[in-house]
C-alpha cells in the first residue's frame, strides 16, 4: 500500500500495519511464514508442468487433497512434506536452496 493511501486510512481512524503485525508474529515466525508459501508456490509451478496433483501423491505416499493442500499454503502441512513433494518433481536440493534463499 502506498504511503498516501495509508495516511487517509490512518487520518479516517484505521490502524494499518502488516499482517506480521496483526498476527503478532516475531521476525523469525514470519521468515517461516514466507519460507513456506514460497516452498508452496514452487511446488505448484514445477508440479503442474510435470504431473497431476494424484500422480505426485502416488510418488509421495499421500493424497491428492493433501498436494493439494501443499501447493495452496494450508498451515497443517509440513516444511518436509513440501520438500519432500519438490523432491519428488525432480528438484535439486540447490533449487530448493534458492527458492528458500529468494524469501526476503
Amino acid at each position: 500500500m502506498d504511503q498516501k493511501t495509508s495516511k487517509k486510512l490512518e487520518d479516517k481512524g484505521w490502524k494499518v500495519g502488516t499482517v506480521s503485525d496483526f498476527l503478532e508474529l516475531s521476525p523469525e515466525e514470519a521468515i517461516l511464514v514466507e519460507i513456506k508459501l514460497a516452498l508452496s508456490r514452487s511446488l505448484k509451478e514445477r508440479r503442474q508442468s510435470l504431473m497431476t496433483q494424484s500422480d505426485l501423491a502416488e510418488k509421495i505416499q499421500s493424497s491428492q487433497p493433501r498436494v493439494a493442500n501443499a501447493e495452496n499454503g494450508d498451515a497443517s502441512v509440513s516444511i518436509e512434506l513440501l520438500i519432500r513433494a519438490i523432491l519428488a518433481t525432480g528438484a535439486s536440493t540447490e533449487e530448493i536452496g534458492q527458492v528458500i534463499a529468494s524469501v526476503r
